[in-house]
C-alpha cells in the first residue's frame, strides 16, 4: 500500500463523514439534524476504503483515476443525502451526470459505445423494474444509474446492478430482523447503487484498466 493510497483513503474518510454531516443539516427544512453517530463512522470507513481500494486497483493514468475519484466523491454525497432525506438532490446529481458524460470520449477504460449501451440498458432495466415493483425505486435512482453506466460500461454495469440488489436485500433482511424497519418501510436504493458501482470498479476485470 503506497502513501498515495493511504492519503486518498484518509481524504475519502473525511469526505464520507462530512457528507453525512452535511446531509443531516442541509437543507434545513428537509434534514434530520441528528447528531454524529454510528452512521457517520460507517460512512467514513466505507468511503475511505472505497477511495483507497479504487486508487490501489487502478491501472489508469493519474488524471483518469482522479476523474473516477471525483465521481466517487459526488456519489458519496448523494448516498449520504439519500440515507438521511430519502432524496437525490439535483444540485449534485446533475453535475455528476454532466461530468460522467463529458468523460466518456476520453475515458481510457471504457469504449464510448460500451458506455452508452451500459447507461441506456441500466436506465431501461431499472425503469422496467420500477413499473413492476411500485414504490421500491424513485426517479432519482434512474438519474443516478445513468452516470454509473457511463463510467462502468458494458457489461460491468450489470455487475453493479446485481451487487446493489444483493446489498439492498441483505440490508433489508437485517433491518427487518432487528425491527428497525417494517414490511412497508421505504429503504432508499441510491446508497446501494453507489456500493454496487464501487464493487464493480474493484472486482470486474473490465474496469480501471486501459482498453484504448
Amino acid at each position: 500500500m503506497t502513501l498515495v493510497t493511504i492519503a486518498v483513503g484518509g481524504i475519502f474518510a473525511v469526505i464520507g463523514a462530512a457528507a453525512e454531516r452535511l446531509a443531516s443539516a442541509w437543507p434545513p427544512d428537509e434534514a434530520s439534524h441528528v447528531p454524529p453517530g454510528p452512521r457517520t463512522i460507517v460512512l467514513a470507513v466505507l468511503s475511505g476504503l472505497s477511495g483507497a481500494v479504487i486508487t490501489a486497483r487502478s491501472e489508469l493514468p493519474w488524471w483518469a483515476t482522479l476523474v473516477y475519484l471525483v465521481l466517487l466523491g459526488m456519489m458519496i454525497v448523494l448516498a449520504a443525502t439519500d440515507l438521511d432525506q430519502r432524496r437525490l438532490p439535483h444540485v449534485i446529481l446533475d453535475p455528476l451526470i454532466v461530468l460522467a458524460a463529458v468523460f466518456v470520449p476520453f475515458n481510457p477504460a471504457v469504449e464510448p459505445l460500451s458506455a452508452l449501451i451500459a447507461a441506456v440498458a441500466a436506465v431501461g432495466f431499472l425503469g422496467a423494474l420500477a413499473l413492476i415493483v411500485r414504490g421500491g425505486l424513485a426517479v432519482g435512482d434512474l438519474y443516478l444509474v445513468a452516470p454509473i453506466g457511463l463510467m462502468l460500461g458494458w457489461p460491468a454495469i450489470f455487475t453493479a446492478l446485481f451487487a446493489a440488489a444483493f446489498l439492498a436485500a441483505g440490508t433489508s433482511l437485517v433491518l427487518l430482523a432487528t425491527r428497525r424497519v417494517g414490511m412497508r418501510s421505504y429503504i432508499p436504493f441510491g446508497p446501494f447503487l453507489v456500493g454496487g458501482a464501487v464493487l464493480a470498479l474493484v472486482l470486474a476485470n473490465t474496469t480501471l484498466t486501459v482498453v484504448r
